[in-house]
Parts: structure tokens; sequence; C-alpha cells
């Protein structure tokens, strides 16, 4: 009987031919991990976001503002390491030279005005940065200022409803739902990417870009902290077949 061995990690020619391929054993343990500690963040506020949602349309309006408060905590959770993540992957490409394969950012894929403005800037610079790295390096500085803003509009928002103060509740549960969404979008995209850089890295690099990771992961998430661009469970958006 044939034995059933992945192939040796090799970059594709497109995203999609690396979100499609094996990853050796050592760097496909590193990519579940990593996936595995964001989707359990976003299950968590989604959850929590849908009870809120469905405890308010029951006119259940007290316990509502007490989960939906909750939410504000638990977002934190989610764009913390996903912002972390996405600062390793610039930080490491800046370093090494690495050169994942990218896509341009689709704002069909956002609900909320700016990240669809971010979006089309970000499709637009595409055609104009002509090597991967700098195309890369441009996604993941766009991504995490659109996390790192996302955050602080969903966090504003569910504050305001908790509180019971909201001068505007209806937009505040608008601009929680929005954020909610763009943050999903936001962090298939950072899977996507992810992937698509461990399949570029030599391995002889991977245990410095976990390394990385960990020392982002405890960096306050601060204006300082935006990144910089290079230029010399409610809703899945399919990113990674674009």
């Amino acid at each position: 009987m044939r034995d059933c061995v992945r192939p040796p990690s090799v970059r594709g020619a497109s995203v999609k031919d690396d979100w499609l391929a094996w990853l050796p054993e050592e760097k496909d343990g590193v990519f579940r991990a990593y996936v595995q500690h964001l989707e359990a963040s976003y299950i968590m506020l989604s959850v929590s976001l849908n009870e809120a949602i469905e405890l308010r349309q029951a006119g259940c309006l007290t316990k509502s503002s007490q989960v939906v408060y909750i939410t504000s905590a638990l977002c934190s959770r989610l764009t913390d390491p996903l912002a972390a993540t996405l600062r390793a992957l610039g930080d490491h490409a800046k370093h090494y030279g690495t050169m994942p394969n990218t896509a341009p950012l689709d704002p069909a894929n956002f609900q909320g005005y700016r990240g669809q403005r971010s979006a089309r800037m970000s499709a637009l610079l595409s055609r104009i940065l002509l090597t991967q790295r700098s195309q890369f390096l441009h996604k993941i500085g766009t991504l995490h200022e659109m996390v790192v803003d996302l955050g602080r509009e969903f966090q504003g928002s569910a504050d305001e409803l908790a509180s019971g103060n909201s001068v505007d509740p209806l937009s505040d549960w608008r601009a929680v739902d929005i954020a909610h969404y763009d943050l999903n979008t936001c962090l298939r995209e950072a899977i996507v990417l992810l992937k698509s850089f461990l399949r570029a890295v030599p391995d002889e690099e991977l245990l410095l870009f976990q390394e990385t990771v960990s020392r982002q992961m405890r960096v306050p998430e601060t204006p300082a902290t935006h990144l910089h661009t290079d230029v010399r469970h409610r809703r899945m958006t399919p990113i990674a077949g674009q």
C-alpha cells in the first residue's frame, strides 16, 4: 500500500494555490495553533453578540445590556492577538525579505464605509506597488489599522449601549454589527495571509517568526503600534478563492 505523504511546501503561483496546498507538519502545527486561538476568540465574541441582539429583539433590554457589556472585553480578546499577528507578519517580512503571495482587498467584503474606503485604496495601490513584498507589507498595514480602528468602534458603541446612556441606540447597534462583520472579514484575510506567509518562509526562520509573534503579543495596542507600510461566526467571507 502506498504511503500518503504530503508534498514539501513550495510557494504557489497565487494566493489560491497557497490556500489549497499542504503545509509541512511543523508549519501546519503553527498555522493551526494560531488560527484556533483567533477563531476561538471570534466565536466567543460572535456568540455573545448574537445573544445580546436576540435578547434585545425579545424585549429583554436589561439582560441585553448586560451581555453587550461583556462583548466589549471579548472584542479585545480578538483584536489584540489579531493585531499582534499582523504586526509579526510585517516585522518578519521587513527584516528577512519574505515575499508571500497576496491579493488586493475587495471592498465588497466590507460593510462599513471606512472599511470599504480602505479596501478600495489598498486595491488601487496594489496596482502601483511593484514587488510582492511591498504589496504584502501594504496589505498587512491596512488590515492592522482596520483591526485596531474597528475594535475601538465596536467597544465604544458597545460601552454606550451597556451604560444605558446611548444617545442613539439604533445607530450604536448598527455600528456594533458592522464592526463585528468587518472584523470577521479582517480575520479571514489575516488567516489567508498567514498561510501564504508560511508557504513562503524558509523552514529555518519558522522559530524566529514564532518568537516575533510571542513578542508582539506582549505589546499593548496603542496608536503608536500602528504599522507603517513600506511603499518603496456569523458571516464567513469567501476570501481564499479570490
